[in-house]
């Protein structure tokens, strides 16, 4: 019951006293309620909304294909007016941020210009959808570019100093300590010279020597996995899919090793082997050999998948594609050979030397080629289907190793020299006009390789190894799920059981990787028309005979396959009269007409 409060008391109910405990109290971004003037009369008390709940509502459907169905045309961003948020306050730079579209292009996969000619309506579908899913990776991959902190670095002479006279001890004076640290030598003289090799994350480092000395350390930490002397000669060494295998080309046999040491297996089908090279996306580990044989070896099932005879020789120059996996062979008579186990016969031959090759190195993008002679002569090759040299350089003393960095500096090792030549960026041709680095090593080059993601350039020669520091070699930004040099051993094992079922198939391996995903028009209209040719007719042209059905049992199936077989029959006959009535005008038309008869003519058939 309510309490009526006394006359002349100012002390309100309490139910009143109740309600204006619950009230809430009003924010700043709420706009004031006028309330009724004192002494003037309530107005009518207002409606109260009708409860939503009570209403019948429709239920949902759960359609869970259209939670994964891609959209045929690309969503358009609307981009909104002025929203107000919960403050009131209203949103300067409402909708998406925008994109640049060169930003957009430059993930762009899908080149719009070719055409299928006249496709289907579920294959137009089909491409419609594949493009609109790509422009909008590209158009999220573009935006995530702001997450990359790191930028490459470079290094610039001051007032036009020239940079290959700044030497690696006044790099390692400037830069931090860390950077610095990653600046160092290792005197192995007894056991040179040294073949290295780093891991697909950068982190780990393999080395041999030639006379049985077998390494593989954390280099940054310094910290040794494993050493051994196999006592034979060490002429390559390569890491395989990840640190944890090592396979190393001894003097008689291939042999893989663990990243403690222990010899796992030993491939004698693999003999004489002068080079290796692995293939990370295809699990192929590849061997030149003394005998003139390049054997693909699948480490993920232990089979040879091809071995072909190169008919060149002694094969000692080896390299490979990143981009397409193709194998480039370096022959002693100045011609580089490009393979794929798909094929017994080379891909290309290219002429590139009026000597031997020496050495063969491909940029990362696998646009250019950069060979080197007996001729004493440098130069770059366009491999983008011309195959034509696009810059020339004659050396003091002939490179005897190539390398590329994944910013596109080529470095080479001449005698105790090594030169780097540096472009304008990424995926640029490099300057042979000026290096932008030298230095000279205690002994001969034997080995030159960039570190992924690291700005350093390791070199084995006669009297151990070497670290160099070359700014702005590396990518700076590495992809985690792909090649993560701080990644446990759990993560390691989860990215090979990954990697196993991403496999690609080594008959997939060609010079140009984006034909797989076209279609072969010219391949499907020449089908089409040897076959016409060899019918005799088109069976595709018009539409099959379908007998008409009769009665009192002369429409059984038996009758009816019988009745087609007899059409099919008459029109093939009458395709292949007319086609052998058309022979004789043809010959006709084609043979000559000679005003007099030869003697001669006796003799033609």
């Amino acid at each position: 019951m309510e309490t009526v409060p006394k006359p002349g008391s100012n002390v309100p109910p309490k139910k009143d006293r109740l309600q204006a405990k619950k009230k809430k109290p009003r924010r700043y971004w709420e706009q004031e309620t006028t309330g009724t003037a004192a002494g003037a009369s309530p107005g009518p008390p207002r409606k109260r909304k009708r409860n939503r709940e009570l209403r019948p509502q429709k239920p949902k459907k759960n359609d869970t294909s259209k939670k994964f169905r891609i959209s045929k045309k690309p969503r358009e961003l609307k981009s909104p007016g002025h929203q107000r948020s919960l403050s009131g306050a209203q949103d300067p730079f409402a909708g998406p941020a925008p994109v640049s579209v060169e930003v957009v292009q430059k993930y762009c996969r899908i080149d719009k210009s070719k055409e299928v000619p006249h496709p289907k309506t579920k294959t137009r579908s089909r491409l419609v959808a594949a493009e609109a899913q790509e422009e909008e990776t590209s158009v999220r991959a573009a935006r995530s570019e702001l997450l990359l902190a790191e930028k490459p670095g470079f290094l610039e002479g001051e007032d036009g100093e020239d940079t290959a006279k700044i030497r690696q001890a006044d790099i390692v004076e400037a830069v931090d300590i860390a950077s610095a640290a990653k600046h160092f030598d290792l005197n192995l003289r007894q056991f040179g010279p040294y073949r290295l090799n780093y891991s697909s994350t950068g982190r780990h480092l393999a080395f041999g020597g030639r006379r049985g000395h077998v390494a593989a350390l954390d280099w940054v930490t310094k910290k040794l996995m494993c050493e051994i002397n196999v006592m034979e000669a060490v002429r390559d060494v390569r890491f395989l899919h990840s640190e944890a295998l090592l396979a190393v080309a001894q003097n008689h046999w291939l042999h893989i090793y663990d990243n403690q040491g222990i010899e796992l297996h030993c491939v004698r089908r693999c003999d004489r082997v002068t080079r290796l090279e692995f293939l990370p996306f295809h699990f192929l580990l590849v061997t030149a050999s003394e005998t003139g044989f390049l054997t693909y070896l699948d480490v993920s099932v232990g089979k040879i998948v091809a071995a072909l005879n190169a008919r060149a020789g002694r094969l000692s120059v080896m390299t490979q594609n990143p981009y397409n996996a193709v194998i480039h062979l370096g022959h002693s008579n100045g011609t580089v050979s490009l393979w794929s186990p798909a094929m017994k016969e080379p891909l290309a031959k290219i002429l590139c030397h009026r000597g031997g090759v020496r050495a063969v190195a491909v940029d990362p993008t696998g646009t250019h080629m950069a060979t080197s002679g007996l001729d004493h002569q440098l130069k770059l090759f366009d491999l983008r289907g011309t195959f034509q040299p696009l810059s020339a350089r004659t050396l003091p003393q002939g490179a005897g190793h190539l390398a590329f960095s994944q910013r596109g500096l080529l470095a080479a090792g001449m005698g105790d020299v090594v030169n780097i030549w540096a472009g304008q960026g990424k995926a640029s041709l490099p300057s042979l006009e000026q290096p932008y680095l030298t230095h000279r090593l205690s002994g001969h080059v034997h080995g030159l390789q960039f570190c992924p993601y690291e700005d350093v350039l390791g070199v084995g020669h006669s009297g151990g190894i070497t670290s160099m520091l070359v700014p702005g070699s590396a990518e700076p930004n590495f992809d985690g799920l792909e090649s993560n040099p701080y990644r446990s051993r759990k993560q390691r094992q989860e990215w090979e059981v990954k990697a196993l079922l991403e496999k690609v198939p080594a008959e997939l391996i060609c010079l140009d990787p984006r034909a797989l995903a076209e279609v072969d028009v010219v391949s499907l209209e020449q089908a089409k028309k040897e076959r016409a040719e060899r019918l005799g007719y088109d069976p595709d042209a018009t539409a099959p005979f379908q007998p008409k059905p009769k009665q009192k049992g002369r429409s059984s199936t038996a009758s009816l396959v019988k009745r087609k077989r007899k059409v099919m029959d008459q029109e093939h006959r009458d395709k292949v009269r007319q086609s052998l009535e058309q022979q004789p005008q043809k010959q006709e038309k084609a043979k000559p007409t000679r005003a007099r008869p030869s003697a001669l003519d006796r003799f033609v058939r």
